[in-house]
């Protein structure tokens, strides 16, 4: 059987339609629902609807309570009464089950708390994560009437197979799995009855509760709303499923490249507000360890793979996945890591990328007071703050955290140490800030499940060692500067370091980064770093002829009983050890070739930047052998005398 296509269904503009704005309106999201027809969110709106209707709003309220108040009275006996394991198991069951009636916000947040096994015993941990995929299932005939309502025909014509019951159930839909006319294998995720509704009630309780909240509670600085607001957002996004395949295709424009990330093709026309039809995958979840490794793969390596895909969507695009758990995750069987939902996506600016890295860099270089203005920069503290107090807390806080390698700490163990600065003092956490954690701490949640040795900044830092080595921008140029040079002198173990890690990460490209580095450094931007440079290079052909000089004469000097500096000749000898393994890593590094950086220096010298470059090691040079002539003369007059 042949079906004509609807012609409403196609593809759309990735540039128009993406949410790249900050803030909640950041997409046009028509929610389908008999009650309610949003065409973002919008808080205004949805207190325009529910603020008339007391009755309903108090009885969500006490729907919403009544459960908790039961949950923590069970939780207060416990804790008076011996505890046994099947007692913890129930009270999980309990929990998840309590998370499941209250909707789909609710789920989301138990969804999350799954991947934290810092933070939750085993059976609760156990209990959560069946909220991934084993939430009930709504009536098939609704389902199968919200196919034919949304793609105008009914599912036994569009599909050529598809299964009688659904294979998932998640908080907003659940899932079929079909195969088109065409022969392909398809997933037909469906959107539960008067979803629009439901979100929009429970937003608008937690929103007044977050409200109420913040203004009783004057230690809280946070704009919790702004917060709520953040996530409401983004929620709203998932209800609509042509914005979900949007970010699907964005997802895989800016992360298909590489080699181990796989993202599902959209079917435009099987796909409307309602109704996505998505690539079938084939594959097994993270937190099943043994059984990928069975089939050859390493879970571990598979982990790695992702935080190296968080780490570009976070400071690289600023486009990321903000729902990272288990269910969304496959590991393949041809050793990909496949991402399954998009519809919980959000962003961050380019400044607020740079900022980040910046307070990265500043963090492993313990400058807390430049530390102190990253987080004015980034909006965690008001311009007119005073640092001076907080600066020293920093100092205190990470001096005692990085007393070990900062590859050992996690990312759990940092937001803790934040945590108790921003109670303490002024800070206010950014609407934008509570995504991104969300999304780390899940991140590192799986890692730690699969592997509970596993350092995600450890495994960060070849990424941004790159990222500081080869990025043109003026912040990380800056932020190059600060770490290579110490007053006035190059911390050679600094550029060592970098290029190390740097080296491990697939895509880093020496010869591209070579080219990057000279470009910049004879340009109008780069006069700071070259003024450093030519005071560093100065000094240290200087202290290399002094030296040499007295390596060379020193059994001279030592027999008319002149003073030689053993000093010098071992920081000489430093130096020129620190040169020799820089030197080894460019050699072993993948895209070096020696031809082509040799090509680039003809046109290097006809700069004008170049040239003052060469002119001024020239003077400083002459300078240098003159006060060293004085000085030699003056130390060997008393010797004649």
């Amino acid at each position: 059987m042949t079906l004509a296509k609807p012609t409403f269904h196609h593809s759309p503009s990735l540039p128009v339609s993406m949410p790249l704005t900050d803030g909640p309106e950041v997409s046009s999201t028509d929610i389908l629902s008999p009650a309610i027809e949003f065409e973002a969110y919008n808080p205004v709106k949805i207190q325009q609807q529910f603020q008339g209707q007391i009755f309903r709003v108090m009885q969500r309220w006490v729907t919403i309570l009544w459960p908790f108040l039961l949950l923590l009275g069970r939780r207060w006996w416990d804790k008076r009464t011996p505890s046994t394991h099947e007692r913890h198991k129930r009270r999980a069951i309990q929990l998840r089950k309590t998370l499941t009636v209250l909707g789909p916000a609710f789920i989301k947040i138990g969804q999350a708390l799954s991947t934290r096994p810092d933070i939750l015993t085993g059976p609760y941990l156990e209990e959560l994560s069946k909220l991934q995929d084993q939430i009930p299932a709504f009536s098939n005939d609704i389902a199968f009437r919200f196919i034919e309502e949304e793609l105008g025909y009914p599912p036994h014509e569009l599909y050529a197979q598809l299964t009688s019951e659904p294979i998932a159930a998640a908080s907003l839909g659940q899932v079929y799995k079909g195969k088109l006319h065409t022969g392909e294998w398809v997933a037909v995720k469906v959107q539960r009855p008067d979803l629009a509704e439901q979100v929009s009630l429970d937003i608008y309780v937690l929103r007044g509760l977050a409200a109420w909240v913040q203004k009783t509670n004057k230690s809280i600085r946070s704009d919790l709303v702004g917060i709520l607001d953040e996530f409401a957002g983004r929620l709203f996004e998932e209800i609509d499923y042509t914005q979900e395949g949007r970010n699907a295709e964005y997802f895989a424009q800016l992360y298909g490249y590489l080699p181990e990330i796989y993202i599902p093709k959209i079917y435009w026309e099987y796909t409307h507000r309602r109704v996505l039809t998505m690539e079938w995958i084939t594959g097994t979840k993270l937190n099943q360890p043994q059984q990928i490794q069975a089939q050859g793969i390493s879970a571990r390596h598979l982990i790695d793979v992702g935080v190296q895909c968080s780490l570009r969507q976070l400071l690289e695009h600023g486009f990321f996945h903000a729902d990272p758990h288990l269910g969304n995750l496959l590991a393949t069987p041809d050793g990909k890591l496949a991402y399954l939902d998009f519809g919980m996506m959000s962003k961050i600016n380019q400044e607020q990328r740079y900022g980040l890295i910046n307070a990265i860099v500043h963090i492993i270089n313990r400058e807390f007071e430049a530390l102190a203005h990253d987080y004015v920069h980034l909006g965690f503290l008001k311009p007119e703050t005073d640092l001076e107090s907080i600066i020293s807390v920093l100092g205190v806080v990470f001096n005692n955290a990085l007393g070990a390698s900062v590859a050992e700490l996690n990312i759990q163990s940092i937001f803790e140490q934040l945590s108790d600065i921003m109670y303490e003092y002024p800070f206010r956490v950014p609407s934008y800030y509570a995504l991104i954690i969300r999304s780390l701490l899940t991140m590192e949640g799986i890692a730690i499940g699969v592997d509970k040795d596993f350092k995600v900044l450890s495994a960060a830092y070849p990424y941004i060692a790159k990222r500081i080595l080869t990025d043109p921008a003026p912040e990380l140029r800056q932020s190059l500067k600060d770490l290579l040079f110490q007053e006035d002198s190059f911390r050679w173990n600094r550029l060592e370091n970098l290029m190390k890690n740097a080296r491990n990460n697939f895509d880093y490209d020496l010869s591209g980064s070579l080219d990057q580095a000279l470009d910049y450094l004879f340009s109008e931007r780069g006069e700071l770093i070259r003024d450093r440079l030519v005071q560093e290079i100065v000094n240290g052909i200087d202290a290399f002829g002094q030296t040499t000089w007295q390596v060379l004469t020193a059994k001279f000097r030592e027999q008319r009983g002149w003073e030689t500096n053993t000093e010098s000749i071992a920081d000489l000898e430093a130096n020129l050890g620190h040169i020799q393994r820089i030197l080894g890593l460019l050699k072993e590094t993948p895209g070096f070739d020696p031809v082509k950086l040799a090509s680039v220096i003809p046109s290097l010298l006809v700069k004008p930047e170049a040239q003052v470059f060469g002119q001024q090691i020239a003077i400083g040079l002459v300078q240098k052998a003159l006060v060293g002539d004085r000085r030699q003369l003056h130390r060997a007059l008393p010797s004649f005398w």
